[in-house]
């Protein structure tokens, strides 16, 4: 009798003492919420456990530990966290993200992998075609134009001081006139001199003189800089290494994912996919240059279509850490932090991540 009194003063004064009891490791079987997507989660045909790099940690924790426990599936992580909270779960099992928000109700285990957004590109070749295709770009097609715009205005100048007193060079029809001064010009920037025209009026030394200081400043700029963006364009085709280089491209994610406000941030032109296989069409049909979305479902992507010649950029942006999730009375997180240290000192944690995700890049 004494017995049932002091367990029912133990339930009604200490309820979550007992709650620890009834979920401590290698008694009874763990209820293991377990919720995610692929590479972390996935369902394989034929197998009804489910699969990936969550539940592979955890079925090794589990055995080093003589751990029973059986899965319980939910379509999200959100619903399994409800399910946590509300002791229908012992613990959770998934790509759940650590948060200070999420840590007022739960109790977290160490980060077993590391996510972040990244980039994924199609590998490009060097060609002489994507020169080609620049060289037909607007924004150099307007830097052409108004070069000529100028060298016109300059020809024009000369031609209006010289055409008086040196009509045989700078003749007295507008087109022939200017086309000779725009041709003094041209030889005169390039510093080629080849001497068949030359002003002889004070006016038009004066006009060929400035040319001559102004030409030497910015063309021999522009020359450079037309060849650097030729060389860094064409390149640029080829390795993506950050978000900086896709300026003016256009950018495909999934959509509700945190890449969809990251893009914002940096004004990219976006298109928003319902899945990554969706975007990764995109990008295969050449409608985006570069989907970002997170790092270890690229690469996971990436892992399982090695045909599609795809590469993911070494950037890494909004890091966040995953973990096994618990209630805040748990006495199963020393116990699984303890395991994994042990898991990674040995390596095999970082085999079994490799083993879906392939190696870094």
């Amino acid at each position: 009798m004494r017995i049932y009194i002091l367990l029912f003063l133990v339930s009604f004064f200490f309820p979550g003492l007992l709650q620890a009891q009834n979920i401590s490791p290698g008694t009874d079987s763990l209820k293991v919420g377990i919720a995610g997507a692929a590479p972390f989660v996935f369902m394989e045909s034929g197998n009804p456990e489910p699969q990936g790099i969550t539940p592979t940690l955890w079925n090794e924790i589990a055995q080093d530990m003589n751990w029973n426990f059986k899965y319980h599936p939910y379509d999200n992580v959100n619903l399994a966290l409800d399910a946590l909270k509300n002791g229908d779960v012992d613990m959770v099992a998934g790509p759940v993200t650590i948060n200070s928000q999420r840590l007022q109700n739960f109790k977290f285990s160490q980060p077993f992998y590391q996510s972040s957004l990244a980039i994924a590109y199609k590998k490009g070749e060097f060609s002489f075609w994507n020169v080609i295709k620049l060289l037909f770009s607007f924004k150099l097609l307007l830097a052409i134009g108004i070069f000529l715009v100028i060298l016109t205005i300059v020809g024009t100048l000369l031609w209006l001081a010289e055409r008086k007193e040196s009509p045989e060079q700078f003749p007295s029809a507008p087109a022939k006139g200017i086309g000779a001064g725009m041709w003094l010009a041209i030889v005169t920037m390039s510093t080629t001199g080849y001497g068949d025209k030359a002003p002889i009026t004070l006016m038009g030394r004066i006009i060929a003189g400035t040319w001559m200081i102004v030409s030497i400043i910015s063309a021999t700029s522009m020359v450079a800089g037309i060849a650097s963006v030729l060389t860094f364009s064409n390149f640029q085709a080829v390795d993506i290494q950050n978000i900086e280089q896709l300026k003016g491209k256009k950018v495909a994610t999934v959509a509700g994912s945190p890449a969809v406000d990251f893009l914002k941030e940096f004004g990219l032109t976006r298109r928003s996919a319902e899945n990554l296989n969706k975007a990764m069409e995109m990008l295969h049909d050449e409608k985006v240059e570069a989907v970002v979305y997170d790092r270890p479902q690229l690469m996971f992507y990436l892992q399982n279509h090695p045909e599609e010649d795809l590469s993911i950029a070494a950037a890494e942006y909004y890091k966040q850490g995953y973990g096994f999730v618990f209630p805040k009375e748990s006495t199963l997180t020393y116990e699984v932090n303890r395991t994994l240290l042990e898991l990674a000192e040995r390596g095999e944690s970082a085999k079994i991540i490799e083993n879906f995700l392939g190696k870094e890049n």
